[in-house]
């Protein structure tokens, strides 16, 4: 009959498995191979169990926005509609041209960008200082996930909300810019699509470092709107640089908006005052350099655990 059994040594004892049923297999291995299988399922498991928790926290993150529609896309909306009613018809309309486009076309991607880099600042930064002030952060924090996943969910989500926000943006620009006939087309629709891809991200990044660092309520408005909105205005939103004096024009360079608002504009008219490229390249640079430090705060626990 074939079976397994032990060859006994001079002394009566076990010395080594063999088997003798043609496959050869030292049975000793076996608890090596099933510990490998074990440690391979337990890890794909993880991996699963990351990503779902990832899902999670990104759906919950994009629901906490698209509910309460009146507070997410309700202001931005009368907001732009008097922007484009006052700078883009009224005073749009005693307005020379600007680098060879009607006022109001030249003043849409700016209002794009002001928008996005906003609500992606403002939800990131919002919704992790709401975490940390009523003290339920800790119970994501404590979740199997690894920091990156963390700040994945939290920007990916705060991105939407700002892209969102841009194309609720561009829909009236478009609706004013119909009724006043004048016309606009998408002229480098790539370069249109990298760069709010890469500000809305990047500000969404931005958001999470004010986020943790902020001490009350107070430090978000001051953050969102005596920083970013001021730079965004001085960021050539209403105007060209060509229009400014020699040392304004070098100090506006100084201003990273300024690097948002035309690559922007270069993807909607294809014009702008800088570098596209070059633009495109250093914020990029940028965002990525953003996103690390997210990561490495929430390694540390800033502003979470201390």
């Amino acid at each position: 009959m074939t079976g397994s059994r032990t060859a006994p040594g001079s002394d009566g004892r076990t010395d080594a498995p063999y088997t003798d049923g043609g496959t050869g297999a030292d049975t000793s291995e076996g608890g090596s191979l099933l510990g490998t299988d074990a440690t391979t399922a337990a890890e794909a498991g993880q991996k699963a169990g990351g990503l779902t928790g990832v899902r999670a926290l990104l759906r919950r993150e994009i629901l906490r926005f698209v509910r309460r529609p009146g507070n997410t896309f309700l202001p931005p909306m009368v907001t732009n509609v008097l922007y484009f009613a006052v700078f883009g018809v009224i005073l749009g309309g005693r307005i020379d041209q600007i680098a060879g486009f009607d006022y109001i076309v030249f003043l849409l991607p700016g209002l794009i960008v002001l928008g996005t880099i906003s609500n992606a600042f403002e939800n990131a930064s919002f919704s992790i200082f709401h975490g940390r002030w009523n003290e339920y952060i800790e119970t994501v924090i404590v979740s199997p996930l690894s920091n990156w996943m963390f700040v994945a969910a939290y920007v990916v989500a705060s991105a939407i909300r700002g892209l969102l926000v841009g194309a609720i943006i561009a829909t009236i620009g478009l609706a004013f810019v119909t009724v006043t006939d004048r016309s606009i087309a998408v002229a480098e629709p790539l370069y249109l699509v990298a760069f709010m891809l890469v500000i809305s991200t990047l500000f969404a990044g931005l958001g999470v470092v004010g986020g943790l660092w902020a001490r009350d309520f107070d430090y978000l408005t001051v953050m969102n709107q005596f920083i970013v909105r001021p730079l965004v205005f001085f960021g050539g939103v209403f105007y060209s640089l060509d229009v400014l004096p020699t040392v304004y024009r070098l100090l506006s360079l100084s201003n990273p908006m300024v690097y948002m608002v035309n690559g922007v504009r270069y993807g909607f008219l294809g014009y702008s005052d800088v570098e596209p490229l070059l633009a495109l390249m250093v914020l990029s640079g940028c965002t990525v350099v953003v996103i690390a430090l997210d990561v490495w705060l929430f390694r540390r626990g800033y502003g979470i655990v201390n």
